[in-house]
């Protein structure tokens, strides 16, 4: 089985492609990014050696992708831009655009099987006391462009099947991701350069804000990426929600801290992200916040008994490993995941301008 995977050096991509490697059912993979990779990530995503990964420079933007995906049988489409959340034509063109174009490459090549990585924000808002599962509406939250694209994207999906029947469909939903190698790039994405690592550790952050819509869905990054390995080799169709337990909340995340909980309007800390994002001192728009504090917790129940996937670790593991990951500075040897990324003492991240395209 030869199986493609655009947005191969990002946080769930390197996962993906460990899982892949690892797979005897898996012949060979080719990683699609726009920039290419260190020595040290092709080692990394290929412990064993077996020779399993190539990769190629693509951007599924302008690129011809159907040479790339011509005689493979699964391809997985990773690839997401986040950023600038100033500028959502630019992060439209990537997302949607671009996913329509590795949609239709799939087709024109003849691919078997295509597996989309879409997100819990694809979901309508919904309950935090009980789960919902995958028939959930998938309209998103139209104040962010993370949940609109994502949901887009969703109906192209529906359009492509229509118009596809003989091709395998799957859509992985997962909740938040993370590791310690990913916690460079996502403090740039999210927090932006003036959040300093070293702060982020139990009994140096006294309280913690008592959101009662605060329910975050966790999972680490190598569970995602078995995720899709089981997605793309095995025999399912559909949609599958994946997240750890527990269900992090106030209470969960104050433990982690070593810090109590205080109770704050939603409203305050929404104007103050709010008010930080138009002055470019953080990336994450007050849409996120609002879409954090509106997605519903989801059901993971097909995922486990459909997918076969069981997560290794829990919530709480993988958000202290990114806790980790942030006070030591980690990361892996690709241009997404680099902890010099953002250049020296994050000068790169100040010149351009928090939240906006380099």
């Amino acid at each position: 089985m030869r199986v493609v995977v655009t947005g191969a050096t990002g946080n769930i991509g390197t996962s993906t492609l460990r899982a892949l490697a690892e797979d005897p059912a898996v012949t060979a993979v080719t990683g699609l990014a726009r920039r290419a990779p260190g020595p040290g990530a092709v080692r990394d995503t290929d412990p064993a050696g077996t020779g399993k990964i190539e990769w190629a420079t693509a951007d599924v933007t302008d690129t011809d992708l159907v040479p790339l995906m011509r005689g493979a049988d699964v391809v997985i489409h990773l690839a997401w831009l986040f950023q600038p959340t100033h500028r959502p034509a630019v992060t439209w063109d990537a997302n949607v655009v671009g996913s329509g174009r590795v949609f239709d490459a799939a087709a024109r090549a003849g691919v078997a099987a295509l597996v989309y990585s879409s997100s819990v924000g694809a979901y309508s808002p919904g309950p935090k006391d009980r789960p919902v599962d995958e028939s959930w509406p998938t309209h998103g939250w139209p104040g962010a462009a993370y949940s609109r694209e994502k949901a887009y994207v969703e109906r192209l999906l529906d359009a492509f099947e229509i118009a596809n029947p003989g091709c395998r469909v799957v859509r992985i939903r997962p909740g938040f991701v993370f590791e310690r190698q990913s916690a460079g790039e996502q403090r740039r994405l999210f927090a932006g350069p003036l959040l300093p690592g070293r702060l982020v550790r139990p009994g140096r952050i006294p309280v913690v804000p008592d959101l009662p819509g605060l329910r975050l869905q966790v999972l680490h990054s190598a569970d995602a990426g078995q995720a899709f390995r089981l997605a793309a080799t095995g025999d399912v169709r559909g949609a599958f929600n994946i997240a750890a337990e527990p269900v992090l909340d106030s209470a969960e995340l104050a433990d982690i801290f070593g810090a109590r909980t205080v109770r704050v309007p939603q409203r305050g800390v929404r104007a103050a992200i709010a008010a930080a994002w138009a002055l470019h001192l953080v990336p994450a728009s007050p849409g996120l916040f609002d879409l954090a504090m509106e997605i519903p917790v989801m059901d993971t129940a097909r995922a486990r008994t459909e997918l076969g996937w069981t997560p290794r670790h829990t919530a709480r593991e993988a958000f202290t490993e990114f806790l980790e990951g942030l006070r030591a500075g980690a990361g892996r040897d690709t241009p997404p995941l680099a902890p010099g990324t953002g250049g020296p003492g994050r000068a790169r991240e100040f010149a351009t301008g928090v939240g906006r395209k380099p």
